[in-house]
């Protein structure tokens, strides 16, 4: 009966969050232009997000977990077009059997991305 999950985020303002993830990231905006709202989407995957203008990014928890095949080049292209990463990630294989590295938005929502051995 469940066929998709499209995860909601945070964000503090609409044109610099839509900058990020389309332009450093790959994404193409879906939908129309809503007031305070944005949806995403990249490779079938879809991330919609909501205004929240007084939101301290110090203080966010978002988080999303994006399994992805070829997690090698991906990082690799990340870098190339200067995206940062987290500063405590890496590429690396964990104890639970993926190989991941992590990135912060503009906001602070932590994007996982996340390939099975």
């Amino acid at each position: 009966m469940l066929t998709h999950i499209h995860p909601k985020l945070p964000m503090r303002n609409l044109n610099n969050t839509k900058q990020y993830y389309i332009n450093q990231l790959g994404f193409k905006q879906t939908g129309g232009d809503y007031n305070g709202y944005l949806m995403l989407e990249k490779d079938g995957i879809e991330i919609h997000f909501f205004e929240f203008a007084n939101l301290n990014p110090d203080e966010n928890y978002g988080q999303v977990y994006i399994r992805c095949s070829d997690i090698y080049t991906l990082h690799k292209h990340l870098q190339q077009k200067g995206v940062p990463m987290h500063p405590q990630s890496t590429v690396e294989l964990k104890p639970w059997g993926q190989i991941e590295f992590a990135l912060l938005d503009p906001d602070n929502n932590l994007l996982t991305f996340g390939q099975s051995v």
